[in-house]
């Protein structure tokens, strides 16, 4: 049986994504995941994991659309300044994300225990009929 993957793992493997360099497939991606995490997950594993597939697809869009640098700052002051505040962002960023990941579990919790399918809650939003209220 395939090994599961944890959140370790997939953290692991959505970093991997990030810093890839070259052409990105599910086939090198595995390859490369072998080594982070021990065994080699297939394609289908990889795929069934949101956080790792989302990854992938923005990776690839990222590399269709091209890599445009910035403007090298002029000194090293400048440029550490800016590594400073992006790394900050960045942590700002995760602790964000963080808590609405928590605030999700909080709501699915709640809408489980009130017996709210899923269904309903990926229904789509009601169409908004602006002609309505012209007349």
């Amino acid at each position: 049986m395939a090994k599961h993957l944890t959140a370790r793992d997939i953290e692991l493997l959505v970093g991997l994504i990030d810093g890839w360099n070259g052409k990105l497939t599910w086939d090198a991606v595995c390859d490369e995941a072998k080594g982070l995490i021990g065994t080699r997950p297939t394609r289908q594993t990889l795929n069934a994991h949101a956080r790792i597939k989302s990854a992938f697809d923005d990776k690839k869009v990222q590399q269709k659309v091209g890599f445009k640098p910035k403007k090298r700052p002029e000194s090293l002051a400048i440029a550490e300044q800016r590594i400073r505040r992006l790394d900050s962002e960045n942590q700002r960023m995760k602790a964000e994300n963080n808590r609405l990941l928590e605030r999700f579990v909080r709501w699915q919790y709640n809408a489980q225990k009130r017996g709210i399918s899923q269904a309903v809650l990926d229904a789509p939003l009601p169409e908004i009929d602006r002609d309505s209220a012209e007349k």
